[in-house]
């Protein structure tokens, strides 16, 4: 299984774990994420944290406007007007589905990152997260096992 960290708002993030937002909407330049790929979840904004972590269901990709009629044609999408500004505008976009939604034990801040490894950034939008990728082996992997979820399928 593929993973990805992945900078989320708040607003939206909060959302996914309580289990109301059912699709994260991402502009896509390159390559698509996956079904069944790992998402790790940065909070940015007031939180600047990793928090948690979902799986990925079903994967739509095309214009905006087709992937906004998509998704949100699904019951319980938990897409609303907040979500359409941020796919708006791109040539592609891409709607994942949230399964298995699980917020870590604790969350590991943008500071206690950065003591770790200094300068380190989270993604504007989400980039790919090797096993074997420091962040992975030495927070990740740590996070899951805290949290139940000790091994990436």
């Amino acid at each position: 299984m593929e993973a990805y960290l992945m900078s989320i708002r708040p607003k939206f993030a909060m959302q996914i774990f309580r289990g109301e937002k059912r699709f994260e909407l991402r502009r896509l330049r390159g390559r698509a994420i996956p079904p069944h790929s790992l998402i790790v979840v940065y909070a940015s904004g007031r939180i600047r944290a990793i928090i948690g972590e979902f799986r990925v269901g079903r994967v739509i990709i095309g214009s905006p406007r087709s992937v906004w009629r998509e998704a949100t044609s699904v019951r319980g999408a938990g897409l609303d007007e907040d979500d359409w500004p941020y796919i708006r505008g791109s040539r592609r976009a891409m709607a994942l589905e949230v399964l298995d939604a699980r917020l870590y034990s604790r969350p590991i801040s943008l500071t206690e990152l950065r003591s770790i490894f200094p300068g380190w950034n989270p993604p504007m939008s989400f980039k790919p997260l090797p096993e074997g990728d420091p962040l992975f082996e030495m927070v990740i992997k740590r996070l899951r096992k805290a949290s139940g979820k000790n091994q990436v399928k």
